[in-house]
């Protein structure tokens, strides 16, 4: 599926919303605008990872700046992302999501994980990710596979 021009402004559809639950096509065309306003609607929410699905494209791409809130933005674009690598370490944490506003749910996960994705020019590269950057990819991820944090067993 190409990648559409993106709006001026997105909105974040909410569950149970039923884009949140589809598997996503994988991107095919320039998603430069799509990503850039993605970015603004994330910074806006104020979130920290937002995926195509969240704001109704059904398309494997999403973007996160995990570290934000604490310091300077660092803003990453994963086109067509796919996990390659997770440790065996896992912890719990509790993880928010825009679209399931003020529903926090305690999820397990990989403390540190290998994402391969498209970069600039379509040319394949892949990034080693571990602590909350490594939690918030991987939520991005179960988005583009229409998995929720609610089907995430509850962790204590």
């Amino acid at each position: 599926m190409t990648a559409p021009a993106a709006a001026a402004s997105l909105r974040i559809r909410l569950h149970p919303d039923p884009v949140l639950r589809e598997p996503c096509a994988p991107v095919t065309g320039d998603a430069t605008a799509l990503a850039r306003a993605m970015l603004d609607a994330m910074y806006a929410a104020p979130g920290r990872g937002l995926a195509g699905p969240q704001v109704g494209e059904s398309l494997r791409l999403f973007v996160m700046d995990a570290s934000w809130k604490e310091g300077l933005p660092d803003p990453r674009v994963f086109v067509n992302p796919a996990v390659v690598w997770v440790s065996d370490e896992t912890d719990v944490a509790e993880e928010g999501c825009l679209s399931i506003p003020d529903t926090p749910r305690r999820v397990r996960r990989p403390v540190a994980c290998r994402i391969a994705f498209d970069g600039a020019g379509g040319l394949r590269r892949e990034a080693v990710l571990d602590g909350f950057a490594a939690r918030c990819a991987q939520h991005e991820i179960d988005h583009l596979d229409g998995v929720l944090i609610l089907d995430h067993e509850a962790q204590p």
